[in-house]
């Protein structure tokens, strides 16, 4: 924790969706260590109270006080979104970073089911949008506020086994590069994180449950893990005022593009 200024995040209240598991996961036990307020959101219920649990220890573990709010949320509906700002602002709290964390890949068909297509879309796409207007509207009446995106390398570059979650990535990016334009006249601080190859559940969603499948796509490779992916966010939030880390693209060491890496 020595390269993060955690002074600049206590007190700070965090809102990171797909909080259940993963990265989300890790970056809300790695955010509580800030001394930073959270409010997760996902889907599962039982998982969210488990990431709770870990938040809790962290904060005993660093000697610093939070408050953590579990909202049980599916980013595809928008009807969860809307009522998000006002459940947060009866806990007594006012988010100031909102980390769209949540997001899904399913198969690895070049022509997918519609209703596959249609999720990750609603996931990736919409959701992220639809919530990120709700609290931009906010951030613009306090004059501060900071978004962070969680691409994909994905959105850089489009591979075969890939082109709608390749799709919904671009559309990730192509969405954060206007906003950060649309915002540049205000304080908000908009960016994109764009991890590499990540070991989490989310392979296994991808090989439609298949975990030795998803497994074999890391097996004598290094891969990058949540919590290195935890770290950049933690640290982008973490940075002055008036620095914004607008893109950041996070490789494991013997990965160079979607295709080409190094396996021993």
């Amino acid at each position: 924790m020595s390269v993060f200024n955690t002074d600049r995040l206590v007190g700070k209240t965090v809102l990171i969706t797909g909080a259940s598991a993963g990265i989300g996961a890790a970056t809300s036990v790695l955010f509580a260590k800030t001394g930073a307020n959270l409010v997760l959101v996902a889907r599962r219920a039982e998982n969210l109270k488990a990431v709770k649990a870990k938040a809790e220890e962290a904060y005993k573990a660093v000697g610093k006080q939070g408050k953590v709010i579990l909202i049980e949320a599916d980013v595809q509906k928008f009807a969860d979104l809307d009522v998000i700002p006002e459940k947060v602002k009866n806990e007594g709290l006012e988010v100031d970073i909102l980390v769209n964390n949540a997001g899904m890949v399913k198969g690895t068909e070049h022509v997918g089911a519609d209703a596959d297509i249609t999720q990750m879309f609603d996931t990736n796409v919409l959701g992220l949008i639809h919530l990120t207007q709700i609290f931009v509207k906010q951030f613009k009446a306090k004059q501060a506020g900071t978004i962070i995106n969680l691409g994909s390398i994905a959105g850089r570059e489009a591979y075969a086994g890939g082109s709608i979650y390749c799709a919904t990535k671009h559309a990730l990016s192509a969405f954060n590069g206007a906003l950060l334009r649309e915002l540049v006249n205000t304080p908000i601080r908009v960016i994109e994180i764009q991890p590499g190859m990540v070991e989490t559940e989310f392979s296994v969603v991808r090989f439609r449950g298949d975990k030795e499948k998803a497994d074999s796509v890391y097996k004598g490779l290094q891969p990058l893990v949540a919590e290195d992916i935890a770290e950049e966010i933690v640290w982008t939030a973490s940075r002055p005022p008036h620095v914004n880390i607008a893109q950041l693209f996070v490789l494991p060491v013997n990965q160079a593009t979607p295709t080409l890496n190094y396996k021993k």
